[in-house]
């Protein structure tokens, strides 16, 4: 289909995307990379006025180093972002779940501040933002702020940003000695959704699961964190039998949906297996 009509702007600076953002307010949509709207606007399941055009502003790309953390534009795309030694080297858990995104061609036109402000809870990187414990920065009419990726995701497709707030950059913390990362997806075919994934981040020290942080895809409307296997996982020996156990309890307090691609019960299952596959490559076992 073809979209109902609307105004375009591309600002050249962010003060002038959040004053436009703020002046039309919801008969605005902000065009990140566009792989999450023109889809919607096609169908016409959204009827902006105004789309506000956030890939004239430099300042929302690229990777820098921030002392105990790395700080990643909003704008910047995935293929950046596969491609980014510091993520290799600090985050490598979002260069593994980014290179399961979609195929070649949406990885150089997505973006992922599109992505995690998207809040798809079947998405591949807001998952990964939770479990990283990422902040997202924002910038709207009353100035800047962060959010707690914890804190962010409210709701199926609903977030934390005030009205006229626009997504800017996300920090990650720099993982450490000791930590490792591992993400596991299951999707029915290459490009689709995940059914469910799980991205995991597992500490270890002598033999020991010292801390670990297990973040949950398409299990409920938002992205979950594995709370009871991570409290279950902590301090536990770092065997496959210790990790088994734990991963059985990955699917406490969620509400996995059941559409075509499975049922809860299934979902339910697999984020069990999932769990005990990421854990294990995370620890090493």
């Amino acid at each position: 289909m073809i979209p109902a009509p609307f105004d375009y702007l591309k600002p050249a600076s962010l003060a002038e995307a959040v004053q436009a953002y703020q002046q039309a307010g919801e008969d605005a949509k902000i065009l990140a990379g566009g792989q999450s709207l023109l889809p919607i606007l096609r169908l016409r399941l959204a009827y902006p006025e105004l789309v506000i055009d956030l890939g004239g502003i430099g300042e929302l790309t690229g990777v820098t180093d921030d002392g105990d953390g790395i700080v990643i534009g909003a704008m910047t795309t995935h293929a950046d972002i596969i491609a980014n030694e510091l993520v290799k080297q600090h985050a490598p858990l979002i260069a593994q779940a980014t290179e399961t995104v979609a195929d070649r061609q949406v990885r150089h036109r997505g973006t992922f501040g599109g992505s995690l402000a998207h809040a798809d809870p079947a998405g591949d990187l807001p998952a990964v933002a939770l479990a990283l414990d990422a902040e997202l920065r924002v910038h709207g009419p009353d100035g800047e702020r962060s959010i707690a990726a914890r804190d962010f995701f409210l709701d199926y497709l609903t977030t934390a940003l005030a009205p006229g707030e626009i997504l800017t950059s996300i920090r990650v913390p720099k993982l450490g000695e000791g930590w490792s990362t591992h993400y596991e997806k299951l999707n029915r075919v290459a490009q689709a959704w995940s059914i469910v994934a799980v991205a995991a981040a597992v500490h270890r020290s002598d033999g020991t699961i010292t801390e670990a942080r297990i973040g949950l895809t398409n299990m409920g409307p938002t992205p979950l964190r594995a709370a009871a296997s991570e409290q279950a996982l902590a301090g536990a020996p770092a065997t496959a039998e210790a990790v088994a156990s734990a991963s059985a309890s990955a699917a406490e307090g969620t509400s996995a949906p059941s559409d075509q691609s499975g049922k809860a019960d299934y979902r339910e299952h697999l984020v069990t297996v999932l769990t005990r596959r990421a854990v294990q490559h995370a620890a090493g076992i």
